[in-house]
């Protein structure tokens, strides 16, 4: 049974049917990317499952149970984590109030300390300003941040948007170095994506979406091989 599965989901925004019918997976342990161009849905798609947008049909089932439209706040407990796009970090809080923030939905000060110091370890940068206001920090920071910020919740699916948006292409590859090392701990993650080439370098499966509608699934080896990828998404001619 795949951690996450996703039937026949239909989303609107008012008149505008955002989603059209969408279906995926995600196995435990996986990294699968979820690409398409600007407008496609793929944010859309991220905010339906984590209950910020209003499902209109279809189901979305998480470790065996269904959590379409269900609050947001409720989703997080049951161990599902956004990282969204744009990182949304706190700026007027500090670093280490960003992560406490993170961890809104437990309890145990000794456990959250704990893990603070563990994402400390994961972000070094971040122990080194952990004083620092969130908002003095570089891009590359904040995303770190960001991420931080959501493994705090301790999820078991961390649903990743656009991760490299705005980024130098050094602090790209840092980025995606991480979503390894994260991946490796046996963190599951959703990964959307507008840089295909990035996105299925560190992921085992994609799906690509046009205009609310997956279009094409396969491996990413396969997916790199395809035409259609090759000439849209991934720059050949």
């Amino acid at each position: 049974m795949p951690l996450l599965e996703v039937e026949n989901l239909h989303t609107y925004y008012g008149n505008i049917h955002a989603l059209k019918g969408i279906s995926l997976n995600v196995e435990q342990g996986e990294i699968v990317s979820l690409i398409g161009s600007n407008g496609a849905g793929k944010t859309t798609a991220l905010r339906s499952i984590c209950g910020l947008n209003k499902i209109q049909k279809g189901r979305v089932s998480f470790n065996g149970k269904d959590i379409q439209n269900i609050p947001p706040h409720k989703v997080t407990q049951l161990g599902v984590t956004m990282v969204p796009e744009g990182r949304g970090v706190f700026a007027r809080l500090t670093v280490q109030e960003n992560l406490e923030m993170g961890a809104y939905t437990r309890h145990g000060k000794a456990e959250i300390l704990a893990d603070m110091e563990q994402q400390f370890v994961l972000f070094p940068r971040l122990k080194d300003r952990r004083r620092q206001l969130a908002g003095t920090l570089s891009g590359g920071e904040q995303q770190m941040l960001a991420m931080a910020r959501a493994l705090m919740a301790r999820p078991r699916l961390l649903l990743m948007d656009e991760p490299s948006m705005g980024l130098a292409p050094i602090l790209v590859d840092e980025v995606f170095e991480l979503i390894l090392t994260i991946n490796k701990e046996n963190m599951t993650i959703l990964l959307v994506e507008q840089n295909a080439l990035k996105a299925l370098s560190v992921a085992s499966r994609g799906y690509v979406i046009q205009s609310g509608e997956i279009v094409l699934q396969d491996t990413s080896q396969n997916l790199l091989q395809n035409e259609m990828m090759q000439k849209v998404y991934l720059g050949a001619k």
